[in-house]
């Protein structure tokens, strides 16, 4: 992003915020590529814009590898949360987490989390549960636990329409869409609507219950599981943590390097683009009457299958950019994923009901 965008988007983005800390998320790809001096100028134009008596807080999702002891000591003086992606032990990291030559990136990962221990600076884990490691629960729960010393890990599950580089979401055929249980409704078949690395539906319902148990058993209240957290807080009767599992989605708005917002960062596409900063404040595109009709929606278009489930206010149908099976009864808009979700809610429900009462 061109300097005077990045002056424009911080500017903007600040005005909109309401509440006395203003929290500033940067992913990419990989942002670390776009070097150190790129990071100082978002600190500089944070505190030229920063109004008296607001915090402002940044969180960075990285791989890790670019990290040295210069972006660590900038990243503590900063306060920046780092969250670092990795998938496992060596070999599950390394099935899919490879650099530009096909080279595992394992070893230069694991050098940036001793980097960020050596300099005292917080860290969480993100996993993307996929295909192959997905069969591996335990050994993925316990590498970021005993190994990398995480104490909050994200799961997300690896969902790819085959399809994803062309068409958006919400934007599939409707004679595209498999039926629910079928060979078309989970990978490595060839007529499979996904790519062969996203996760099996069953396989995530396994993942989730195996890492439930060992989480249940021996983590609680020690580390914080993502999709465990907001499960136990939902349960409780109060809002979902995460925009996956709430009812209304659509504050999660993404912002390319261009100045175009997006009503998503998983709907990157010419359809779901809001407008540019450079046109309309980003506060305005945030709120306006297209992104709330794509947040409403979320619940609106939830199949009669989803509505009669005894799981609905624990899931409300998980992500949109999922849902591209049909129900047994035909109608579309399932998600992918909703085999393994029962799974897990019929393996976890009494314990994590449990948990609620405890914390009520």
């Amino acid at each position: 992003m061109e300097l005077s965008m990045l002056e424009r988007y911080i500017k903007q983005y600040i005005e909109a915020q309401n509440g006395d800390e203003v929290v500033f998320s940067w992913q990419g790809g990989e942002p670390t590529m776009l070097g150190l001096q790129f990071f100082k100028d978002i600190v500089a134009l944070q505190d030229r814009y920063k109004p008296e008596g607001r915090r402002i807080e940044n969180d960075l999702q990285t791989n890790g590898t670019l990290l040295n002891d210069d972006w660590c000591q900038f990243l503590k003086e900063h306060r920046f949360l780092v969250g670092v992606s990795i998938d496992g032990p060596r070999d599950l990291h390394n099935i899919h987490r490879v650099n530009r030559k096909g080279a595992p990136t394992f070893d230069d990962v694991m050098s940036g989390v001793e980097l960020l221990k050596k300099h005292g600076i917080p860290f969480n884990t993100l996993t993307v549960v996929n295909r192959h490691n997905a069969t591996r629960p335990i050994d993925v729960y316990r590498f970021p636990r005993d190994v990398v010393g995480s104490t909050y890990m994200q799961f997300i599950p690896c969902v790819e329409a085959k399809d994803f580089r062309e068409v958006a979401p919400q934007h599939w055929p409707l004679n595209s869409m498999p039926i629910i249980g079928s060979d078309a409704a989970r990978p490595g078949n060839p007529d499979s609507v996904v790519t062969d690395w996203s996760v099996d539906p069953a396989d995530w319902g396994y993942f989730l219950s195996r890492t439930f148990d060992e989480w249940y058993q021996k983590d609680v209240g020690k580390v914080l599981v993502n999709l465990f957290e907001t499960a136990v807080v939902q349960s409780m009767g109060l809002s979902a943590q995460l925009c996956v599992t709430a009812e209304f989605c659509g504050k999660a708005i993404a912002i390319e390097h261009t100045g175009s917002v997006y009503s998503c960062d998983h709907y990157v596409y010419p359809e779901y683009e809001l407008g540019n900063i450079v046109d309309v404040h980003i506060g305005e595109l945030a709120f306006s009457a297209r992104q709330q009709a794509f947040g409403y929606s979320k619940a609106k278009a939830l199949p009669r299958y989803c509505r009669d489930c005894r799981y609905l206010a624990l899931c409300w149908g998980e992500c949109p950019k999922n849902r591209f099976l049909r129900t047994p009864e035909d109608e579309p808009g399932l998600n992918y994923l909703c085999v393994g979700i029962k799974k897990f809610h019929a393996h976890a429900g009494p314990r994590i009901r449990q948990l609620a009462a405890r914390l009520r």
